[in-house]
């Protein structure tokens, strides 16, 4: 794998802002260059943090903990910046390390925190979460009957975590449905990043994150399904709910496929601080076609190597919109890990054709919902969970803006059976067998039934149908 710059570990996490990776201190010197401005305010408002801090520690109702106060305010002012950058306490960075090496104690949940309310990004193949039916934009309003509304993505984890083999009990609040309790044991998640299996004449290749195995899995993967089948026809690249993982390790995977050249650009707040990625000459799979399955929960590191192979005409992507997850942060450790680290983001990231898609997310060639549900959902903006949903989302580069709510152009076909067959794996592999998008027979546009009938209220008392210009955000608990 071939990297613009050594000796640096860039992390693009999946709009998860606890499940990270390692990283090292890649814009420190940048800040050091820049021009000192007036200080005084600065100093004024520093003395004030103090004054305030005393104040607490004196008269409020009950005993304080210092550090705890301290570490609140870190986490506070860095999480106002955008929902990525974070404070990590040294137990937390520790956990961080853990994950990224594949390897940690839980319950396999990638979670974000919004408006102070902690929702699911995806739970993560083969672990507790997904065979208990957690799905992707679950809200968790408890743990253990104890409320988790109002906390940090941190304190909410080690509510969660606890001693492997112990029974953990979820309130979860899901759109249309009323709360209810999911229980499920602790276990040593050592998730597996790839798997893969024969689809006929074709092969079919599951990447669920990017962690530090990633790479190497994938390419163990392809040489399997090739001498397995040495006249393999094409590949399908499944990155649905993939939460991406370190950058790294998406130009590693990237450059199975592609025979040189950009895989992806990162641009900093100096319009000069330009890093390019590029893949080395020999690509894995050589000429075989390519297929990509990616939906909302495809974001970051995941969504560079879509948008990748998508700029560079090596593969066509079948699902729906991506979360739009495009920025760098960079993990610095503060006292080398003894105080803990500052996860910070740098940078956007850009496609080789140069499209930022922070916030607005990657179009797929061939909109394909995974049920007749979700398509659904799509036309009513019930499903919009991405990463323009976040208020203090970083603004996307080119000004672009996600696409509202629409009927998508395709979804299961009443006679489809959904609890048996994968629709769009099923209409993935029909692009490889008619040669591209473009050749494969189309199927009748669904008919979104509920976007019709609804009518839905906006908050200042106008009337906005689905699928107009002006969206509706989604409900939230109460």
């Amino acid at each position: 794998m071939v990297m613009a710059v050594t000796m640096r570990k860039y992390l693009l996490i999946g709009a998860s802002a606890f499940v990270l990776g390692a990283g090292a201190m890649a814009y420190v010197s940048q800040t050091a260059r820049a021009t000192p401005e007036p200080r005084a305010q600065t100093y004024h408002m520093l003395e004030l943090f103090g004054n305030v801090l005393d104040t607490v520690e004196r008269q409020y109702v009950t005993p304080v903990d210092d550090k705890t106060l301290i570490e609140a305010a870190l986490n506070g002012m860095l999480t106002s910046l955008d929902p990525h950058s974070d404070y990590l306490n040294p137990a937390a960075y520790g956990d961080m390390q853990d994950q990224t090496r594949g390897e940690y104690g839980g319950l396999g949940l990638e979670i974000t925190s919004e408006d102070g309310v902690v929702k699911v990004i995806s739970p993560i193949d083969g672990t507790p979460a997904a065979r208990a039916g957690v799905k992707a934009g679950d809200y968790i309003t408890a743990v253990n009957g104890q409320t988790v509304l109002g906390l940090s993505v941190n304190d909410a984890v080690k509510q969660m975590r606890g001693k492997v083999g112990e029974m953990v009990s979820l309130t979860i609040a899901r759109e249309k449905t009323d709360p209810f309790d999911v229980k499920m044991v602790r276990e040593i998640i050592q998730p597996k990043s790839v798997t893969w299996r024969a689809e006929g004449d074709y092969g079919y290749l599951r990447l669920a994150s990017f962690n530090e195995k990633a790479t190497d899995e994938s390419k163990a993967a392809i040489d399997d399904l090739r001498a397995k089948n040495p006249r393999l026809k094409g590949l399908v690249l499944d990155l649905r709910n993939n939460p991406g993982g370190l950058l790294d390790q998406a130009v590693g995977v990237s450059d199975l496929f592609l025979n040189g050249g950009e895989v992806v650009s990162q641009r900093g707040r100096d319009p000069r601080d330009i890093e390019r990625y590029n893949a080395k000459p020999g690509a894995k799979l050589g000429g075989l076609p390519v297929v990509v399955l990616i939906n909302s929960g495809t974001a970051s590191a995941a969504e560079i190597v879509a948008g990748a192979l998508q700029d560079r005409h090596r593969a066509e992507l079948v699902g729906l919109t991506s979360f739009g997850k495009g920025s760098v942060q960079t993990v610095i450790p503060l006292r080398g890990g003894l105080d803990g680290a500052v996860k910070l983001t740098t940078a956007r990231y850009f496609t080789p054709s140069g499209r930022s898609i922070q916030r607005t997310g990657i179009a797929p060639d061939l909109e394909v919902a995974e049920t007749r549900e979700e398509a659904q959902q799509v036309a009513n903006q019930a499903f919009q969970f991405s990463e323009a949903s976040f208020q203090n989302a970083l603004n996307a580069d080119e000004g672009k803006v996600r696409k509202g709510p629409h009927e998508p152009a395709e979804a299961p076909p009443p006679a489809f059976d959904q609890k048996k067959g994968d629709f769009q794996l099923t209409r993935a592999l029909d692009v490889l067998k008619y040669g591209s998008v473009l050749a494969t027979p189309k199927l009748p546009k669904p008919a979104a039934t509920l976007a019709e009938a609804a009518i839905l209220r906006s908050g200042h008392g106008s009337v906005v149908k689905p699928g107009s210009a002006t969206p509706v955000p989604p409900a939230k608990p109460n």
